[in-house]
């Protein structure tokens, strides 16, 4: 199993850097970050950075979306770093949240989506493409390679996942929720002819290694919060029965609202409605016994990389943790 890290781009950005050099130095392969920029620091300027001052470490956005960049300005972005670093980038992607509804914007359409994805992945890797009916390639790319990672919980996002997408995003660490997605993906795989294992899995959740519960569940109730948002929107969509596990739909009943100010943020007074069930499940805490036992159950279900969240308020020490405890143990 490959280990990624994933921050925000709080100011300023050196910390970043730093945080990401100490993460490659302790076993991390992957270095992701937000892409909300009203909310934090444009990120590929950050990526160049941290590319800079690590030697293998692979970076990108958990996750960017089709819409607050043109396509060919995402796939520049990319095609760039690529060519400064050595193909150390990955495109995260989604539909789209924090970024857009800050502004007051909806999430993309899967359609969008699924052209952003072709279009961003030929684009970087010097293919022709048409993003907006006029076929253009990037004529300076040379032995480009982007793989192009989407995230999702949903039955028709999950289709789109096997059928396109290099590999899967779930940003939950629920075994359950894991076990079922997994297997959407997989099987919409099968269904075009493509090779279910081709698809690389990674699940991100926060992780806070310790033996408090109690402060430990506080500090990440925020991300209960953060998945209600997509949560809300699948409900929406069929109901809170039948096509959604109620592993994931049940807990929102409680939801009135959510505050983008304090997205992703410990002490989320949005994330209130969260009971301490839901952190256990979606979230890694306890010694580090506990993170090798669950991270042991999610790779026998199938997934390649856990990239663990670091907003709370034993970053550092977690960090250390997984590189002394955790990741010699998976």
């Amino acid at each position: 199993m490959d280990f990624g890290v994933v921050l925000q781009t709080d100011p300023p950005a050196r910390a970043v850097v730093e945080s990401m050099r100490a993460a490659e130095g302790s076993g991390f392969g992957y270095g992701w970050t937000f892409d909300s920029v009203v909310l934090w620091q444009e990120p590929f300027v950050v990526y160049s950075q941290v590319l800079a001052a690590t030697r293998n470490l692979v970076v990108g956005p958990m996750v960017t979306n089709p819409t607050t960049r043109d396509w060919s300005v995402t796939a520049s972005l990319f095609a760039t770093l690529n060519d400064m670093f050595g193909n150390r980038t990955v495109c995260g992607i989604g539909r789209g949240d924090s970024a857009l509804r800050v502004l007051g914007r909806k999430p993309a359409t899967l359609a969008e989506l699924g052209s952003a994805m072709r279009v961003i992945k030929d684009l970087a890797e010097g293919r022709e493409a048409s993003p907006h009916g006029v076929p253009v390639r990037i004529p300076w790319v040379r032995d480009g390679k982007l793989e192009v990672w989407m995230a999702a919980y949903g039955p028709k996002a999950l289709k789109l996942v096997g059928e396109q997408a290099d590999g899967f995003i779930l940003q939950t660490a629920d075994p359950d929720i894991a076990r079922w997605t997994i297997g959407a993906v997989r099987e919409a795989a099968a269904g075009v002819g493509r090779d279910p294992a081709s698809v690389t899995v990674c699940v991100a959740a926060p992780a806070y290694v310790g033996t408090d519960l109690a402060h430990q569940r506080e500090q990440l109730r925020w991300f209960g919060g953060m998945v209600g948002n997509h949560v809300a929107d699948l409900v929406a969509r069929y109901g809170d029965s039948g096509a959604v596990p109620r592993a994931l739909t049940d807990y929102i009943a409680g939801r009135e609202g959510y505050d983008y100010a304090h997205h992703g943020r410990a002490g989320n007074r949005s994330a209130d409605f969260v009971p301490d069930s839901i952190v256990d499940r979606f979230c890694l805490v306890g010694p580090a016994s506990a993170h090798v036992e669950r991270l042991r159950e999610l790779a026998e279900l199938g997934v390649d990389q856990f990239a663990l969240y670091l907003m709370h308020d034993k970053k550092d020490e977690t960090m250390a943790a997984y590189g002394a405890e955790v990741i010699p143990n998976v």
